[in-house]
């Protein structure tokens, strides 16, 4: 088991290596000048020279990378384009904003997603599965932006049960940060629930026409002990799977929630960065997605090992 995870982690370790590489390299690549985005278009030669000098873009390439990984490692980001404020500092304030979000809609996906997925499976052909399926094809169809802006105008305008907009830190007003996030976290979880659906269906319909399960009925199981203890279990590498993959979805999805909603979190971030070209924030944000995927995957490696034994045990012959 041991050497299972750490085969992983020394792949994670490789992956985040070539992915700074291609960071580096794609910043760069971009079209413009950074010194002259930072000094502005009217800035004399001299200025220009002296921000490029300051920020160590007149060295030669494989010294600036260099500097850059010697950076990103002792926590030093660079800084804001915009504001001059440390990009670590404006990271630490937005990532746990996109965090709860994240949280919020994986708790939703995971609960709706799973739990029709089971239903579907267990009633297959029936009413129940129909309904289930419905909800996986509309999931799956209806954009994000489209179903935010009709929870706006359902839940927000016409009802008025809930904020259309804005953002509440947790620490200043639980309260209020729950009615701001469940709408945003709805939207955002409603398409991986419905991708967790159909997986979990699909995997579940495998499980319960398995010999394995025949037998668990044959010795007078209970349903529930057949589906939740034999089906369910064996069923779990595929949610797993899907859970990880979908990671970069679930990123993506709340760049577009966060905008809708007018949510300070990391995708808004993200967009302004762009729209300002801010290359010390796009690189920061780019890496420390990379890295959340890098980590969220290897999480996921280590998840296989304990809910199927073979794979803990192809992956490490050596223990």
């Amino acid at each position: 088991m041991v050497w299972f995870i750490l085969r992983r982690a020394g792949s994670a370790v490789i992956v985040l290596f070539l992915a700074s590489i291609l960071i580096f390299l794609g910043i760069r690549a971009l079209p413009g000048d950074p010194a002259v985005v930072m000094a502005g278009e009217e800035a004399s030669p001299a200025v220009v020279e002296a921000i490029r000098h300051e920020f160590g873009l007149d060295k030669p390439l494989p010294a600036q990378y260099v500097d850059y990984v010697g950076q990103t490692l002792s926590g030093n980001l660079g800084r804001s384009t915009q504001d001059q404020l440390p990009v670590a500092g404006i990271l630490a304030e937005r990532l746990p904003v996109t965090l709860e979000l994240s949280a919020l809609a994986l708790l939703v996906a995971i609960v709706v997603g799973v739990g029709a997925g089971i239903v579907a499976a267990v009633r297959r052909g029936r009413l129940p599965d129909y309904v289930a399926t419905g909800f996986g094809l509309a999931g799956l169809s209806v954009p994000h932006f489209w179903l935010g802006l009709l929870g706006i105008l359902l839940f927000a305008v016409t009802l008025r049960w809930l904020p259309a907009s804005g953002y509440v830190p947790f620490t200043q007003d639980p309260g209020q940060n729950l009615q701001r996030m469940i709408l945003p976290a709805l939207v955002l979880g409603t398409g991986f629930a419905a991708i967790l659906m159909r997986q979990t269906r699909s995997a579940m319909l495998g499980a319960l026409s398995a010999d394995y399960v025949r037998t668990a009925r044959s010795k007078g199981l209970s349903e529930a002990k057949v589906v939740g203890a034999h089906a369910l279990r064996n069923s779990l590498t595929t949610v797993v799977t899907v859970l990880g993959l979908q990671l970069g979805a679930l990123i993506s999805g709340a760049v577009v929630t966060e905008q809708i909603f007018v949510i300070p979190g990391f995708g808004k971030l993200t967009v302004d960065a762009v729209l300002t070209r801010n290359y010390p924030v796009i690189q920061a944000v780019v890496l420390i997605t990379v890295i959340g995927y890098v980590l969220v995957n290897l999480l996921v490696d280590i998840a296989y090992a304990f809910l199927n034994p073979r794979i803990r045990l192809s992956g490490g012959r050596h223990d």
